[in-house]
């Protein structure tokens, strides 16, 4: 059966780093246009200098809105927000006009993506501090999207080689990350991660919880926090219908779970998750935001300003993003995560 091209929008990210050559890179893959309509959302005189540092055939269609796209291999339809001085900018450099216009490369498509005119973002980087120097209240795509759809906590999850990561805990110390490991939170948490699976079309929706303490804790021996909350907060999601086990011991979850045991894990803290992603695959791991009105996929790395405009930088990642954003468009629901 031949899959449903999506329309996916592609913010360009901040103009002085890496977003730009990496996307250029990427529709220069055949197999992107093969799996979706990628729109670009940008700046067309950025993106003219991007495809000319990395050496691809492509040409431009300057477009008011995806309707008008080709979608054709070899031609990168792209909306153009006109918003960059090119003989102010600099690569590698925190440019108040980059972060302005980062922003706006975001807020553009999420509008599109909210009009129902695009199926999904595929995000490329951005640069805290230049956002700073451009006087936007935010520090990165998360609370961007969040203000931008009036979203409270979305739900992240990673996916590198078929193996899904949500994360119960994200930026916290890890002291102040085993106080909120809580019965009350694994428990939402489970019910929010298997919503979050069946909105991307996930049918066989089996959730591990990883374990905190070595062995899982060996029933108290080695902490209690198993004891005490982990384990009554997965049997309290269990008995709310949800398919879920454990704690199982964090040092082969992931292993069982990259080789199809579990559908997804839930990684009770930070690190616990992103050392398990990154070592199996580090340019493959793709985030996923749940509980948008819409899908966004995400590379998981920096603007890398050190690299920027040398045709230096992987599209590996970026390439890998736009295919899972193209892979779940066609059955992802826009129900809210309620």
């Amino acid at each position: 059966m031949t899959q449903l091209r999506e329309i996916i929008a592609i913010p360009m990210g901040d103009p002085a780093g890496i977003g730009p050559e990496i996307t250029a890179k990427s529709l220069a893959n055949k197999e992107i246009y093969d799996m979706c309509k990628p729109v670009v959302v940008g700046d067309a005189n950025v993106f003219k200098k991007a495809i000319e540092i990395v050496e691809k055939d492509l040409q431009i269609n300057i477009i008011a809105s995806p309707e008008e796209g080709k979608y054709e291999y070899g031609t990168v339809d792209l909306i153009d927000l006109n918003n960059i001085d090119m003989n102010e900018l600099q690569y590698g450099v925190v440019q108040a006009q980059c972060g302005k216009a980062a922003y706006a490369y975001i807020e553009t498509s999420v509008n599109l993506a909210k009009e129902g005119k695009v199926k999904a973002l595929a995000t490329t980087p951005i640069n805290k501090e230049s956002l700073k120097a451009g006087e936007i209240p935010y520090i990165g795509h998360t609370e961007m999207l969040e203000s931008l759809t009036n979203t409270q906590d979305p739900l992240t999850m990673f996916q590198v080689r078929g193996m899904r990561i949500f994360f119960l805990t994200r930026h916290l110390s890890l002291k102040d990350a085993i106080a909120q490991m809580t019965k009350e939170r694994v428990r939402d948490y489970l019910t929010r991660c298997d919503k979050a699976l069946q909105r991307l079309g996930v049918e066989s929706r089996k959730i591990a919880v990883a374990g905190l303490n070595p062995h899982s804790g060996e029933g108290g021996l080695f902490g209690m926090e198993e004891v005490d909350e982990i384990r009554p907060g997965i049997e309290a999601a269990i008995e709310d219908g949800i398919d879920a086990v454990g704690p199982v011991p964090a040092d082969s979850v992931f292993h069982q779970a990259l080789h199809g045991k579990y559908d997804a894990v839930l990684s009770l803290y930070h690190d616990q998750g992103h050392i398990a992603a990154k070592m199996t695959d580090f340019h493959r791991t793709i985030s996923i935001t749940n509980g948008l009105p819409f899908l966004r996929t995400s590379v998981d790395h920096g603007t890398a300003f050190d690299i920027a405009g040398k045709n230096i930088a992987s599209s590996v990642s970026m390439e890998e993003c736009i295919k899972l954003a193209a892979q779940y468009a066609p059955r992802f629901t826009a129900e809210t995560m309620e």
